[in-house]
């Protein structure tokens, strides 16, 4: 039956050239629009997750850095490195602005961040320095190659005149970016002198984050403690709850369209071999064979459509960002899996619709239709 199958659909070339290629590209806009959503996730919590902090300690009632605002007295950090189980500790301030420069403005997560800090710091430096002077800024490089601006270059950060002294890559998306600046310029700029953001907590080797925090919220007052994990799902949820509206259409628009075409290439291509359907039952295959026999093939059509599908969208993620930085592709295992397994049951249905008609028809008919 599968080399049946399999001739029947070499047979004709151009059209299995067709419905390959149709499948392929269907599903190379479903995966694609999957591996955009992942990419930019991805980057919502790229502060969090290279800061190098187990704990991270707010004002009270603030679990998130999107649309908060967190503002503690200076003394919390003395009181935090003073909790057993406390290795190190690093007081931050942090503000939502937008980086201007070349009369263009770009939305960005700005940090203020003590000179030498062991956390909070830039952790990958693509050019330039990583040391902070007075009056200087650490943006990403995408952002600066947009701008059209680079190291030595100046431009608007928190309402100053700064000047570029290294680049970061893997700090921006389509939405946002991250840069540092001195502590010391953000108090001065702000004049916020005896208050801080948020304070981070490295553990001391062998304790737990979670151990930890919890003491911490026990000796410390007014504050909010949580571990990594969970201010990064915090975050993560506020961001996806903000957003759940437009990217639920996208994805679904993406989905409904990809899907929909591959349906109806698979129901295209098995009407399109009704003659060779004819032949065979005209030899004496029965109907439930045929029924085998065209499910195989529309099987294999999108096997070979997806693979295809599925290596233009891994060329996609690897070539795009190289021209584009802002542009975040990240292809997961299993969104691959949902979609391979949504395009089966769909070239199964979409191929026994038009089989059942066909069974139900004389060979002699069949035929002479073609």
């Amino acid at each position: 039956m599968f080399r049946l199958a399999l001739g029947n659909l070499t047979q004709n070339k151009a059209r299995l050239l067709f419905s390959v290629g149709g499948t392929g590209l269907a599903l190379t806009l479903v995966l694609f629009f999957g591996a955009v959503f992942a990419g930019a996730s991805s980057r919502l919590t790229v502060y969090i997750d290279n800061a190098g902090a187990d704990v991270w300690v707010s004002q009270e009632g603030v679990r998130t850095m999107h649309m908060s605002s967190s503002a503690l007295p200076a003394s919390v950090a003395d009181e935090v490195e003073s909790v057993p189980g406390v290795e190190q500790v690093v007081p931050i301030l942090y503000a939502e602005d937008m980086v201007e420069a070349a009369g263009k403005q770009y939305i960005t997560y700005v940090f203020g961040v003590p000179e030498g800090a062991p956390m909070g710091s830039p952790w990958r430096i693509v050019e330039g320095s990583a040391a902070l002077a007075p009056g200087e800024v650490i943006i990403d490089r995408a952002i600066a190659t947009q701008a059209g601006v680079g190291v030595g270059d100046g431009l608007m950060v928190l309402g100053q005149e700064m000047r570029i002294t290294g680049l970061t890559a893997g700090t921006s998306s389509l939405a946002s970016s991250v840069a540092f600046v001195r502590m010391e310029d953000f108090e001065r700029v702000r004049g916020e002198g005896s208050v801080i953001s948020f304070v981070l907590v490295k553990v001391e080797p062998g304790e737990s984050a979670a151990a930890v925090s919890s003491r911490i919220a026990g000796s410390v007052g007014g504050v909010t403690v949580q571990t990594r994990d969970d201010f990064r799902s915090q975050e993560r949820r506020l961001v996806k709850d903000m957003s759940a509206d437009l990217i639920n259409i996208m994805n679904i628009a993406g989905y409904l369209t990809g899907l929909a075409v591959v349906a109806l290439t698979v129901y295209t291509a098995t009407i399109a071999r009704r003659r060779e359907y004819g032949l065979l039952k005209a030899i004496g295959v029965r109907n439930s064979r045929l029924y085998q026999v065209v499910l195989v093939q529309a099987l294999l059509s999108v096997a070979m459509g997806f693979v295809t599908g599925l290596a233009i969208t891994l060329l996609l993620t690897a070539v795009i960002p190289r021209f584009n930085e802002l542009i975040v592709l990240s292809l997961g295992v299993a969104p691959v899996l949902r979609v391979a397994g949504v395009s089966v049951v769909l070239a199964g249905v979409a191929a026994l619709l038009p089989a059942r008609q066909i069974a139900g028809l004389e060979p002699v008919a069949i035929i002479r239709r073609r």
